[in-house]
């Protein structure tokens, strides 16, 4: 039987996981297939916390950049975003048999817990898997600042950051079939390259907490599995 290489992960999920290519709201075939992979990685025994995205539902960003609506407000229903998200999740993590629970930032007290560090550790330690939603609970904060976050409340080993790419590269490869492929960057590295894979302040939190990166292919089947066994996976960041 495949064992954990870590003990508790916390895993960044885009909300394009959610859909398909291009897509947008939340498919039903990729929520599933998304659930199962995240149902058996929690089946080895890691404790696995996961933040949600809210990209398919609304895009914040976007939003405010038309100047109809500010930045703040835009940012609030982004977070709203990532809730219905992490329902979904939530409900089809249980379906499989796989005990989830959604803690929330801000107060949805109605189809969320609201988040409490202990609470969300509790949950970790009873073999739950732990959906975290509407960010860090503040505009002007990414969901990649938020999955930092997290993950040093909670103590993880790793964050793994699950994308539509098998690494961080050093120019987009959906355009430049010649981008190159790093196995392995320091935190330095990443921010002086200003490598777009997740924002400078995740990074720059993550460096100083030690807590390591593994950016990877969610999409590619058994990934979660694989690096949560401590496979050679994607691309990882570390201090050294």
């Amino acid at each position: 039987m495949v064992k954990p290489h870590y003990r508790r992960v916390l895993l960044k999920i885009s909300g394009e996981a959610f859909c398909q290519p291009g897509g947008f709201g939340i498919d039903s075939g990729e929520l599933e297939l998304m659930a199962r992979e995240i149902a058996a990685a929690a089946k080895l025994g890691t404790q696995l916390a996961v933040v949600v995205g809210g990209g398919n539902i609304v895009r914040g960003a976007a939003l405010a950049q038309k100047g109809q609506i500010s930045q703040a407000t835009a940012d609030y229903m982004g977070m709203l975003g990532t809730a219905i998200n992490g329902m979904a999740l939530r409900e089809m993590l249980e379906n499989l048999g796989q005990p989830a629970r959604v803690l929330s930032a801000l107060q949805l007290t109605s189809v969320a817990e609201t988040f409490i560090r202990g609470r969300a550790i509790s949950h970790l330690d009873k073999g739950r898997v732990v959906i975290f939603v509407a960010g860090t609970g503040n505009p002007f904060f990414t969901t990649d600042s938020a999955a930092a976050l997290r993950a040093a409340e909670i103590n993880a080993d790793v964050l793994l950051k699950a994308t539509k790419v098998d690494g961080i590269y050093d120019d987009d490869p959906m355009k430049n079939p010649k981008a190159k492929r790093f196995e392995k960057l320091t935190f330095k590295e990443v921010i002086d390259r200003r490598l777009k894979v997740m924002d400078l302040t995740a990074f720059s939190m993550c460096m100083d907490r030690n807590i390591p990166v593994v950016v990877f292919n969610m999409k590619k089947p058994k990934h979660i599995v694989e690096v949560v066994s401590g496979k050679a996976r994607g691309t990882r960041v570390t201090v050294d």
